[in-house]
């Protein structure tokens, strides 16, 4: 402690005393609270199937077995995308069989850290579900046999747009498969997340219409989609609100956010409003 003039060394000694046996006291009162057990976090028991919270079981509204396809999804996963409540990618892995959605979580993928994604990659087989100048009507590949009739794997992107985008154009596998793009007029019934555009699907909504086209039978959109539904309008009844697009608020005047000051992202809002080319229909 520096010397302050004035004081002597008698005051300045009980003063330090004074700060030990202070200090003490707070460690021993931590100490007893570190010594305290800790009881462990109570959670909701889950459903095995639906991973839903019991209480809001989406089983009922499950097919009673998994659909039969030959197709074999793989949902490349953003990490963020794990500790979302309301998920859609559970919900799909609840409907297909053991081994038909297969998830694989991560920002970045090699070849040497994920061999089983390069393999599905460098399959001939092999389509990735991703807008873009590059990608193809899947309807029309598969009306005119350009993908045949062999088991296909489909690779979709788990993620926000932005991570989505982020998450292709850094990863050099996920650009080896043929590029594919919806075009299917079909808005999106997860009305309880923001979408950019009113085109914009959920990843549950991407493969039901993916498989549908590649399986030739549209009752297997309808029946992924009975779940999705259903989450939607249980949330809807305890009061979540409808989340409409940023186009329709853009287009609506009802976008009360502060608008970017970035001129990419500025640029990007006025794209929502002017091009029906951003996200996959």
């Amino acid at each position: 402690m520096d010397h302050v003039p004035g004081l002597s060394s008698a005051v300045l000694d009980d003063e330090e005393n004074g700060r030990e046996t202070c200090s003490s006291l707070m460690d021993d009162a931590f100490g007893d609270l570190a010594a305290l057990p800790v009881e462990p976090e109570e959670r909701r028991p889950t459903c095995l199937r639906c991973r839903r919270p019991q209480k809001v079981c989406l089983c009922p509204f499950l097919p009673p077995q998994p659909l039969e396809v030959s197709t074999c999804l793989y949902v490349v996963q953003h990490p963020a995308e794990e500790s979302r409540v309301l998920r859609t990618v559970p919900l799909l892995a609840a409907c297909l069989p053991q081994g038909k959605c297969n998830v694989i979580v991560g920002r970045r993928f090699s070849e040497e850290k994920h061999p089983e994604l390069a393999a599905v990659c460098r399959d001939s087989k092999t389509l990735i579900l991703y807008p873009g100048p590059k990608s193809q009507n899947l309807e029309e590949l598969v009306q005119y046999k350009e993908v045949g009739t062999v088991k296909h794997n489909v690779i979709i992107i788990d993620g926000t747009w932005s991570q989505a985008k982020n998450m292709f154009l850094k990863n050099s596998l996920l650009h080896l498969p043929k590029q594919v793009q919806l075009n299917r007029t079909l808005s999106s019934q997860y009305v309880i997340r923001t979408q950019p555009s009113n085109i914009c699907l959920s990843t549950l909504e991407c493969a039901a219409v993916a498989l549908s086209i590649l399986e030739c039978n549209d009752e297997i959109q309808e029946v992924l989609l009975r779940p999705l539904k259903a989450l939607c309008s249980f949330q809807l009844q305890h009061g979540a609100q409808i989340h409409h697009s940023k186009e329709h608020l853009l287009k609506n005047g009802m976008y009360d956010k502060p608008m970017p000051k970035n001129k990419r992202k500025i640029k990007r809002m006025e794209k929502l409003i002017t091009d029906h080319n951003i996200c996959p229909r």
